[in-house]
């Protein structure tokens, strides 16, 4: 088995049909009959949406607008820059073809989407006063607008990430329609603890102090503090999330609220284009640099789970809570326990509920299995551009990581930079393995370490589904097949991202069996060398103690 055994790996709907199916017999004879309710909810709204030309952000706009037609508007957050104005960055936005199935079911659907100038690394939101007064017509809120890069300056991405949302929430409250305000996290926002559940935990500074701290000290003083500041935090991106939750749970008092925190999304299953993906964040990134030849050791504890989640699910799981919460209303969130062992704030889930959108849980995979998976997709469907044939080691043990890079990256990027220079070529690989190093550090922590998941606020809400929102806005993990997932999303790694067809995957296979050959031929040529090298040294000091 690829997967490991699990006594929680149970469906959703398992707690609520004793067979495991997803539908009973009831409700498909019903399903004809029966109309969407989270659509009809959207119907007629007017909605925010921050991060839209984001990946997560995109596919909510994408979504939203094609499984609720009768939407009135979105007001979309758009930075401009100085080479474009909003407009033609918009047109190249819309452009893509992520859009494209949307585009043909509804004609004039981009006249239903309202451009807002802003910045989030500015102070209110860079917006202008006039902008601020349009947008006071909203009734839904989707805040996905963050910095997610791991290694950002501590004072960019707590203006991006919490001052933004601070502030965001202060003109919510100015929003007399406001129905919901949902707020899209990071599952590994209190990675600093093995257990995290769907509640709120303390902060590891407070929203305001940490504004006024990076408004007092220029760049070195904050530089110089930072890993102080972190503690036990991996990265400023976290640390940032972590206290991003607690300024929604201050500022959001009165507002009708949710928190979704997905885990490591990927590219998207089925919905709208299979195995679409705009970015090279986490395992994307690791398995386009094994794909290629380039990344060939790592270090990653193989038999750990590793949290994925596809983006449609994501995406789902979000308009789904936001239709739930919005049907709650609004409480008044009060923190009901402190429990200083844990060091949680407990806060009924009916207050402000929080989602965390994972797989362990239900449908877990490890590490081991997803570098094997991405290995045979790396066969079967080789790069085009290949530098070397595919292979990777995962390893536990830092010494023979850092030894394995010295031999299996630095040595063979000096060789290569070496005769490219030689022959009047640019020398580029050496720099290539300083910039995947940044992204494989970083992403350490979470290849050695394990984390248990609560999820039970996601199953909860599955199980409150029509079977009719339960097709249209699917999120049950456990309903996924992870080997048919890892084919499709790794044909879109390579056709979206590499912009690499399938239709070159036979003269890819041609050149990939040439590289293989390369790659065992030079083994054992090295292995030869290697043996002879001992046989010469173990003479020589057999020959050194005959002479004594």
């Amino acid at each position: 088995m690829h997967h490991r055994e699990n006594p929680k790996m149970t469906s959703l709907d398992d707690q609520t049909c004793p067979e495991g199916n997803m539908f009973s017999m009831v409700e498909e004879s019903n399903y004809f009959n029966q109309e969407s309710e989270v659509s009809e909810f959207f119907s007629g709204r007017k909605i925010l949406i921050t991060g839209g030309s984001g990946f997560l952000g995109r596919l909510i706009l994408e979504k939203l607008l094609r499984s609720c037609p009768k939407i009135e508007r979105i007001y979309l957050f758009m930075r401009g820059k100085k080479q474009k104005d909003m407009q033609t960055r918009f047109k190249e936005y819309f452009n893509d073809i992520v859009f494209d199935r949307l585009r043909e079911e509804q004609k004039d659907v981009e006249k239903k989407i309202v451009l807002i100038e802003s910045d989030m690394n500015e102070l209110n939101l860079g917006m202008s006063e006039r902008d601020s007064e349009r947008i006071k017509d909203t009734e839904v809120i989707f805040h996905c607008a963050a910095s997610v890069r791991f290694n950002e300056t501590l004072r960019f991405i707590i203006n991006v990430n919490v001052r933004a949302t601070r502030d965001l929430l202060l003109l919510a409250r100015e929003m007399p329609n406001l129905k919901v305000f949902t707020y899209v996290s990071t599952a590994y926002s209190q990675c600093i603890y093995e257990r995290i559940e769907e509640k709120f935990y303390i902060p590891p500074f407070k929203t305001e102090d940490i504004i006024k701290l990076t408004e007092i000290l220029n760049d070195d003083q904050l530089n110089f503090i930072t890993p102080e500041l972190l503690g036990k935090c991996p990265n400023t991106y976290t640390y940032s999330k972590a206290i991003c939750e607690d300024t929604v749970r201050q500022y959001s008092r009165g507002l009708p609220t949710c928190i979704v925190r997905p885990s490591s999304v990927l590219a998207a299953e089925k919905d709208p284009i299979a195995g679409w993906i705009n970015n090279f964040y986490g395992l994307t990134g690791v398995a386009i640099g094994v794909g290629l030849g380039i990344i060939r050791v790592m270090n990653i504890n193989k038999e750990l789970f590793h949290d994925i989640i596809p983006a449609d699910y994501v995406v789902n799981n979000i308009i789904v809570s936001t239709w739930d919460t919005a049907k709650k209303g609004s409480i008044s969130p009060v923190i009901t326990n402190f429990d200083k062992d844990d060091e949680s704030l407990t806060v009924d889930a009916e207050e402000i509920p929080i989602y965390n959108i994972v797989s362990s849980v239900q449908n877990p995979v490890d590490w081991n299995y997803c570098i094997l998976k991405l290995l045979e997709v790396a066969s079967n469907m080789p790069f085009s551009k290949c530098l070397w044939y595919p292979f990777f080691l995962g390893l536990k043990n830092e010494y023979f990581v850092y030894l394995s890079i010295i031999l299996l990256h630095w040595i063979p990027g000096l060789i290569v930079d070496s005769l490219a220079f030689l022959v009047g070529r640019k020398p580029r690989l050496l720099n290539i393995y300083r910039k995947l190093h940044k992204l494989t550090n970083v992403m350490n922590f979470f290849t050695t370490h394990q984390w248990e998941f609560s999820n039970d606020n996601v199953s909860k809400l599955w199980n409150k589904l029509s079977v009719v929102d339960k097709n249209k806005f699917f999120f049950n993990i456990s309903d996924l097949d992870w080997d048919s997932y890892f084919l499709s999303y790794g044909k879109g790694a390579r056709v979206f991202l590499l912009n690499d067809p399938l239709e070159t995957i036979n003269d890819a296979k041609i050149f990939h069996k040439r590289l293989r050959i390369i790659h065992y031929t030079t083994g054992i040529v090295l292995l030869i060398l290697l043996l002879w090298g001992l046989y010469l040294l173990l003479k020589f000091l057999y020959a050194s103690l005959l002479s004594f």
